[in-house]
């Protein structure tokens, strides 16, 4: 037997539930979305509520939640507390979703719960009156049963989409919550304007908790304002640093860990020392490459923020897209910038990718370059290094799932298992 085998095997049970005609799912039916905080509720009430008992910090935002949850969690650690990590979506394997301390679970741990779970998945399909858990169900409920296996004092919660019927909404008592901003995401569910996505976000604001946001347009403020005032919570504005993503998701960490009293030493080392893989990520030089997982424009807006800090002559772009992702609106931030362009797909069976033949034909409208069209997300990348020089730089995009693959070029699958970290 392979060293991973019950782990793939976990994976593989927990992603074939797609295939079920049984029960419906958040990302693709958003009708009477508050079945999936039924469903949510029934699944952790088999399990003995996991979930209770821990100091809760919860953000969302459309932009930066995962780096801020990241900063916030080590921040934590540095500390000295007992502290987990749910955060999504995973890069290249699904343990990168749940850490306590600054290690993944382990594989063979998550393929214990796992296998715990089963029957009680089995119940809530045979028996729950709001149809069977979906995949990040289950996965949420995971994390709590491996928080309160470890001993976990805190957990720093981030938000899959939206928020207030996220499956991790579903906890009851949340010390601290934040919105670090509101853009265009996900409009086909959490709706078309600023202020109805506000809205939903602002569902995570819970009775007596402490919120921050860097948020800054004053009617979407008095949204937030008028949730903190429905629920006793403390309103707090974290002024952003204009136009600089980075500076101003260091200003919401130290805003919450300084609402936790942890000193100013392990904030700062949180904020120092904290990295997600995949968030303009640089993984080599000459030529240099950066994977960046930017799906949106507010997103796409601090990639080339980034790209103006560094030096090349020739940007060569790798690109991939979901279906759902308003295309127009991150090609009009990134394809000015490209001297090249190869469109390509993400390989993963569970998403609709967009087609690689209309996007390089929408890249065109943005700026008249050579567009090559591959399949094969790998022969993009062959394609890309083969073009570039030293002194260029090649930037993957456009969706996690994409920069996910193509990052085990440098970090391969068994080796982010094997050592339980991603650098």
């Amino acid at each position: 037997m392979k060293k991973f085998d019950k782990y793939f095997k976990a994976i593989g049970f927990l992603e074939g539930l797609y295939n079920l005609p049984l029960g419906k799912d958040y990302l693709s039916d958003h009708k009477n979305p508050e079945i999936y905080l039924r469903r949510m509720n029934y699944l952790l009430e088999l399990l003995g509520r996991p979930e209770r008992g821990l100091k809760y910090i919860h953000i969302t935002g459309t932009s930066g939640k995962g780096s801020v949850a990241s900063a916030v969690h080590l921040g934590l650690v540095k500390a000295g507390k007992k502290a987990g990590l749910f955060t999504s979506p995973f890069v290249t394997t699904s343990i990168e979703k749940i850490k306590v301390g600054e290690k993944y679970i382990a594989p063979d741990e998550l393929a214990k719960i796992v296998e715990e779970l089963k029957p009680i998945i089995d119940k809530a399909f045979r028996e729950g009156p709001d149809g069977g858990p979906s995949y990040f169900e289950i996965f949420t409920a995971i994390a709590f049963l491996y928080f309160k296996k470890t001993k976990c004092e805190w957990a720093v919660l981030e938000v899959g989409m939206g928020g207030r019927y996220d499956s991790t909404n579903v906890i009851q008592k949340t010390l601290i919550t934040a919105i670090t901003n509101i853009n265009y995401d996900h409009t086909h569910i959490l709706g078309k304007t600023l202020s109805r996505i506000a809205r939903d976000k602002a569902g995570i604001i819970k009775r007596g908790s402490q919120f921050f946001t860097t948020e800054a347009r004053p009617a979407l403020l008095d949204i937030f304002r008028e949730e903190c005032q429905k629920t006793g919570s403390k309103f707090n504005l974290v002024p952003a640093v204009a136009k600089d993503y980075l500076l101003t998701n260091a200003a919401l960490v130290r805003a919450i860990l300084g609402a936790t009293g942890i000193q100013n030493k392990f904030v700062a080392a949180g904020i120092k020392e904290s990295r997600l893989p995949c968030r303009f990520e640089i993984v080599q030089k000459k030529p240099l490459v950066v994977l960046d997982g930017a799906h949106n424009e507010s997103k796409m807006e601090s990639t080339v923020e980034n790209l103006e800090k560094l030096k090349y002559r020739k940007l060569f772009l790798v690109l991939a897209a979901a279906e759902n992702k308003d295309i127009d609106s991150i090609l009009k931030v990134i394809a000015p910038k490209a001297d090249y362009a190869l469109a390509t797909r993400f390989e993963i069976k569970e998403r609709k990718c967009r087609n690689p033949f209309t996007l390089a034909e929408q890249i065109k409208k943005y700026k008249k370059i050579p567009v090559e069209v591959y399949l094969d997300p790998w022969q993009a990348l062959s394609k890309a290094f083969k073009l570039a020089k030293p002194e260029d730089l090649i930037l993957a995009t456009g969706s996690f799932f994409l920069t996910g693959e193509l990052r085990q070029k440098w970090y391969p699958e068994e080796w982010i298992l094997e050592r339980r970290e991603s650098f």
